[in-house]
């Protein structure tokens, strides 16, 4: 049984010095997605409030709350199969925050006899302990799989098991190292992922928050595509270039796309917000916000002149069937 690793913080609860969140920012609602104009746009009630300090107050709220509830269904899962309380309590129970726990796990699940636990939980710990944006982006992660994946029965479960979750932090952290120009530890990184999750995402790639890699096996996201906030991706995807063409040359993926089972998505083209693409498509060129592409090469739903619009956010509602009627006759 690997070793509980944890770094002690200072206790500041009693400290008077510290500063007390008003009871006014809990009236706060954030959860705005002003792209899709189906949803209503928030404005906080109290003014005097920053979006940042605001943030920062949620954020601290939502892990507290989200770490929590992982104690408890760990709990509960050990009483149900006792002979994994080891396991439970190695991986979750031991630690003091999800920011030990995760560079932990990800340790053991990337170790190998040259690479050591040890050495890669000080790395992973450096960085997740340092950069507040990345647990935010690992938390939505975790709500965003529990949400849209019905095999997912907890946030324990999708911590400990789905590869494409963890695939996906382990890519964070070596972004973090490749921004701070460490590229070969960052290379290092993506390539033990590629060996043990079979998901090869460049460090070099912008991934935003709220990602889900259902199943996640193949999928290839290269060096400068850029995905942004609540995308939800299956497997065997490329989001590649065409050819030896250097600089900026992969797609860029907007907010709330779906993005179905053997796609491919080459060059640096954008996918809309919103936009949907069918499973088995060739995309070579842009996709609208809120329209659906379909087939290689991939065509628009409704046509290029009036494509049809979504008006729901498709990586939300997982739904890979929608409109059928109007672009196949195919019946069996």
């Amino acid at each position: 049984m690997a070793a509980c690793i944890d770094t002690p913080r200072p206790d500041t609860s009693h400290n008077p010095n510290r500063s007390q969140p008003n009871d006014q920012a809990h009236k706060f609602m954030n959860f705005c997605r002003p792209s899709f104009s189906d949803h209503v746009s928030c404005i906080p009630f109290n003014r005097n409030f920053t979006n940042k300090a605001v943030d920062v107050l949620h954020r601290e709220e939502e892990t507290e709350d989200l770490w929590n509830q992982m104690l408890e269904e760990a709990r509960s899962d050990v009483e149900r199969e006792p002979i994994l309380s080891n396991y439970y309590h190695s991986s979750i129970l031991c630690h003091k925050s999800l920011e030990s726990a995760l560079a932990t796990h990800l340790s053991i699940k990337l170790s190998n006899s040259s690479l050591p636990i040890n050495t890669l939980v000080d790395i992973f710990m450096e960085v997740l302990e340092g950069d507040s944006e990345i647990m935010r982006a690992v938390e939505g992660d975790l709500r965003a799989v529990k949400q849209r994946d019905p095999a997912c029965i907890s946030y324990v479960h999708c911590f400990l098991n789905f590869k494409g979750f963890l695939a996906i932090q382990a890519h964070r952290v070596a972004h973090k190292l490749w921004s701070q120009q460490r590229k070969i530890l960052a290379l290092l990184i993506e390539n033990r992922v590629s060996e043990v999750f079979a998901v090869d995402i460049h460090p070099g790639a912008t991934i935003g928050s709220g990602i889900l890699l259902d199943h996640a096996t193949g999928v290839v996201i290269g060096e400068t595509a850029v995905v942004g906030n609540d995308v939800s991706i299956l497997h065997n995807v490329t989001l590649g270039g065409t050819g030896k063409v250097a600089g900026d040359r992969h797609p860029k993926i907007g907010n709330g796309v779906l993005i179905g089972a053997g796609t491919c998505i080459l060059g640096n083209i954008r996918i809309g917000d919103g936009a949907k693409v069918g499973a088995g498509s060739v995309v070579l060129k842009e996709v609208p916000a809120r329209t659906t592409a379909v087939g290689n090469p991939a065509r628009l739903l409704g046509g290029k002149e009036n494509p049809i619009k979504l008006d729901r956010i498709p990586s939300h509602t997982m739904d890979h069937t929608s409109h059928i009627a109007e672009w196949s006759d195919y019946v069996i």
